[in-house]
């Protein structure tokens, strides 16, 4: 996270066991909690919650430029005293941590909360696939639907793009039940991206939901071929 100013759960070279997914214990001097929703702190291991972060650390940012208010109400206001990241964690029968992605990524799809996270993971696992983002859109009957953007890796491009919607939506009913079945999957040649690699989910959302007339500020992408190409294959 580029708040944090550093490395904060990881694994030590040659010292952790490591575990696919799994970012395993805090680095020297961090001190993290996870919150439920009341803002207790959950004890414990194999329980999963909101991370936060207890106590100071050096590289931390200290404010925003022009903005303070801004960074205390961003990082500060969720939980008192602590940082809240804002993502959520899972943390194991050992105390090794997991992110499971963005809080504020969850769906509601027929009263179900579903995190994009999850199905990302599903959909990423299958052999053809290289890269996969999530986001909801309007819906009459189920309030909001799940739209799939996935790219191929060279080893899937031939493949018939029907039979691979048929298998990604297995996959993900396989690991995560049939309520998070996609009910459209666009394959596209990449996904916009800023410069330091994060997708920006907020023009997905755009062209999921058909309101392209405003795709707001789009300075930052690295890509901007990109989502013109999603745009005119939108399904």
């Amino acid at each position: 996270q580029t708040e944090t100013g550093g490395i904060m759960i990881t694994p030590i070279a040659f010292a952790t066991p490591t575990k696919p997914t799994y970012a395993t214990l805090p680095f020297i001097g961090i001190q993290p909690a996870l919150m439920d929703e009341h803002g207790q702190e959950i004890k414990g291991n194999q329980v999963d919650g909101r991370l936060c972060i207890k106590f100071p650390w050096p590289s931390m940012a200290r404010t925003i430029w022009g903005d303070h208010q801004r960074y205390k109400d961003t990082y500060f206001s969720a939980y008192d005293n602590k940082y809240f990241t804002g993502d959520g964690a899972l943390r194991d029968e050992v105390g090794y941590y997991r992110i499971t992605g963005r809080v504020d990524d969850v769906i509601i799809v027929s009263g179900h909360n579903l995190g994009t996270a999850p199905i990302e993971d599903a959909i990423n696992e299958h052999p053809a696939v290289a890269e996969s983002a999530i986001v909801g859109f309007p819906h009459d009957i189920k309030g909001n639907a799940l739209y799939g953007y996935v790219t191929l890796k060279e080893t899937g491009e031939g493949r018939d793009h029907n039979n691979l919607r048929k298998e990604i939506n297995q996959l993900i009913t396989e690991q995560i039940g049939p309520i998070a079945k996609l009910d459209k999957i666009q394959f596209t040649n990449g996904l916009p991206k800023t410069r330091s690699g994060k997708i920006m989910r907020r023009i997905l959302r755009k062209i999921a939901s058909k309101d392209t007339s405003n795709l707001g500020d789009t300075s930052t992408l690295l890509n901007p071929e990109v989502v013109q190409e999603i745009m005119d294959n939108a399904l």
